[in-house]
């Protein structure tokens, strides 16, 4: 089982305007909003988190020193664990309340167990967070964790000290420090009880693997902090998480080469656009949407189309194209990808459906990977309310 362990939080000091201080994680960051962030203030976490130039990750490393010493980043007393909580309306219209807790999870060896992928990932050519790693010597963002063990809701109940809060588009985001010694050895001892589920942020922790076998390449040891990542957990949980889908977009194939080859699983009915009311009565009726630049249609799967395969929608259409020439990639959000297929970026379009937190437990629990892809959690951690040095 992982180990899961306090440590020396790294934290803004002043908290009063963290909404000019934090941001969204870099990986759903574009340019733009990258730049607006660091327009925000002159210790935005985005000039550290996502670095710009030859020089930029040298850049960062200096920063996060030179903020150090200036006491704009200040660091605990003591090893602590830190709630997190996320208070918010998802997009069905039900309140939800998450409560996790960021530490440092221990950096397994893949495939050893304790700290399981849920899904398979795509190749990611870039170095980047790798090297923005080794250059500041610290974990900026934390991967988002499920953990298997039942009543860590509970345990988090009781509140922490607060030391920060922030709201952003309808989501509330609250930061308490754990620092009781009785509380911190009960949370430990949950988590390390059982599995923990990686939800997001399968690169970052394949990162941290690196890392830690080059620390103890060059040190010898296997005692430092680079033997965990920070990471925020929280239980796996229905009424707690929000799970949107991520759609697949197509390029290298046309719409009537799509049609024909899903045509063999799916029954295809051309119907209007797509609506936001689609996607709610596609999790009810158990369809799927194609979008084309001038039509849709909606796909039925077939009578024992699918016997042999698992019942989740990136599953099914790995299997209905299976041996098609065609390249995908994935994009949230029903504007986006409409716009996509109408701006020529893409092919077409399928909408899927949320995987639902059940498929995700079962699919943990036999050992098995979902496609690449197959969900997103929302809403996203904001990155720079705790740093974890290294």
């Amino acid at each position: 089982m992982p180990g899961f362990v306090p440590f020396t939080a790294l934290r803004y000091t002043a908290t009063d305007d963290l909404e000019s201080l934090v941001a969204p994680p870099y990986d759903v960051l574009s340019e733009a909003d990258a730049e607006s962030y660091r327009q925000r203030s002159e210790h935005n976490i985005v000039r550290i988190d996502v670095p710009r130039g030859p020089d930029g990750y040298a850049e960062s490393a200096r920063l996060l020193d030179q903020w150090q010493a200036d006491g704009v980043l200040s660091t605990d007393a003591r090893p602590t664990f830190t709630i997190y909580r996320l208070r918010f309306t998802d997009a069905g219209g039900t309140r939800r309340d998450i409560a996790g807790v960021l530490g440092g999870l221990e950096v397994v060896d893949e495939g050893a167990g304790g700290v399981l992928p849920h899904e398979r990932t795509t190749p990611k050519a870039s170095t980047d967070r790798l090297d923005l790693t080794r250059a500041t010597r610290a974990n900026l963002s934390p991967i988002w964790g499920l953990s298997l063990a039942a009543g860590l809701t509970e345990l988090l109940t009781e509140p922490g000290g607060l030391v920060g809060r922030v709201v952003d588009e309808g989501v509330e985001h609250l930061v308490e420090r754990v620092s009781d010694p009785d509380r911190i050895t009960a949370i430990a001892d949950l988590i390390g009880s059982d599995d923990v589920l990686i939800a997001d942020g399968h690169h970052r922790y394949g990162v941290s693997r690196i890392y830690r076998d080059e620390v103890r390449t060059a040190t010898g040891r296997t005692d430092t902090e680079s033997e965990q990542t920070l990471a925020f957990v929280s239980e796996l949980v229905a009424d707690q998480l929000s799970v949107a889908a991520i759609h697949r977009l197509y390029t290298g194939i046309s719409v009537d080469e799509l049609l024909a080859a899903l045509s063999r699983r799916f029954e295809a009915t051309e119907i209007s656009p797509p609506e936001p009311e689609t996607l709610a009565e596609m999790e009810a009726k158990g369809f799927l949407v194609l979008v084309g630049d001038r039509a849709t249609w909606r796909l039925e799967p077939l009578t024992g189309a699918f016997d042999d395969v698992r019942e989740l929608d990136g599953a099914w259409l790995e299997a209905a194209l299976d041996g098609v020439p065609h390249e995908v990639t994935y994009q949230h959000g029903l504007p986006e990808v409409t716009e996509a297929v109408h701006a020529g970026r893409a092919t077409a379009a399928i909408l899927i459906r949320p995987v639902s937190v059940q498929e995700i437990q079962r699919t943990a629990r036999e050992a098995l990977l979902m496609p690449p892809k197959s969900t997103f959690f929302t809403p996203k951690l904001k990155t720079g309310l705790v740093l974890r040095p290294l």
